[in-house]
């Protein structure tokens, strides 16, 4: 079903999209913001806005996304499962698309345990796959859960997450199916730094159609140091960084080390534009939004369409 998203126009006119992330600011501070959706203005086609990632309280992903959307600019609301059940999160979806956001991103969300309220219960309702079925049923059948109609249903283009690199990599393929069949539109996956790992993953993909039913935007995380790599390394789950990847950006003095990681960003967007089935990136500079712009003109990737 055709939506009025903005990206889903980039996807379908097969162009490839680019995507990055803000951040929402950890206190009422709209013009925070405000500020990061600036830098990425004319540079992305869409702005994805977190939903208190790595569980830490922050300003809604909805309320960030309708400042996004003033703006004139394209929001990607967020919207985890950990924090709200069903009837919250079809009342947001609402709200959202009322205020012109006509994009989501559908995900489970970290547990509460590794965020500042531990002792918080969560929710978990439905998890990412069911969201993305109810997003749908919401969409094209114009019917809540429950099985009411809607008046004036959400037409949203729905994204969901995934993680070519965790454990049991054969069963990645297989979700990635599932939340196709759920009815997904786009997909944003963990950041690449294993090239022949995604590569793998991506035959996969294509071994059973699933480029040709879903747009896939490759994720891509510019790091800023030595330490960074080796903490994603060690102490990031999910997360692959080569040992390559550690000594390149561990080989070059400290004050280097961050124009090595945009390097290294950069080398890798124009790698997976050869790969087939990508269909954009996703660029995820974590408050370090103001090196998006470099990132999308150094790899080829202006102007925009």
């Amino acid at each position: 079903m055709k939506t009025e998203s903005a990206l889903e126009k980039i996807l379908a006119g097969g162009h490839l999209a680019v995507t990055s992330e803000c951040g929402p600011p950890r206190g009422a501070l709209p013009e925070k913001i405000k500020e990061k959706a600036g830098m990425l203005k004319g540079y992305v086609d869409a702005i994805n806005v977190t939903d208190n990632q790595t569980a830490v309280v922050r300003m809604c992903s909805l309320a960030a996304c309708i400042l996004i959307r003033q703006m004139g600019l394209n929001p990607v609301l967020q919207m985890v499962t950990r924090d709200r059940n069903r009837l919250a999160m079809q009342s947001d979806i609402l709200g959202a698309y009322s205020h012109g956001i006509d994009t989501m991103l559908c995900l489970s969300g970290d547990h509460p345990y590794f965020g500042d309220h531990p002792m918080a219960a969560n929710v978990y309702d439905l998890d990412s796959i069911q969201l993305v079925q109810m997003v749908k049923g919401m969409r094209d059948e114009g019917k809540f859960q429950g099985g009411d109609e809607i008046l004036n249903p959400p037409k949203m283009f729905i994204g969901a997450a995934a993680n070519p690199f965790a454990d049991p990599f054969e069963l990645r393929v297989a979700r990635l199916a599932k939340k196709v069949k759920a009815g997904v539109d786009f997909i944003q996956t963990q950041c690449v730094y294993n090239l022949e790992r995604f590569t793998k993953w991506m035959d996969g993909v294509r071994d059973r159609g699933l480029h040709e039913q879903v747009y896939i935007l490759a994720g891509i995380t510019p790091m800023k140091s030595a330490g960074m790599a080796k903490y994603m390394k060690n102490r990031v789950p999910g997360m692959d960084v080569p040992d390559e990847v550690v000594k390149r950006m561990s080989g070059v003095s400290k004050d280097r080390q961050a124009e090595e990681g945009i390097k290294i960003a950069v080398e890798t967007i124009e790698q997976l534009k050869e790969v087939e089935g990508v269909r954009g990136f996703h660029i995820m500079a974590i408050e370090w939004e103001q090196k998006v712009p470099e990132i999308v003109e150094r790899a080829g990737l202006l102007p925009r369409p």
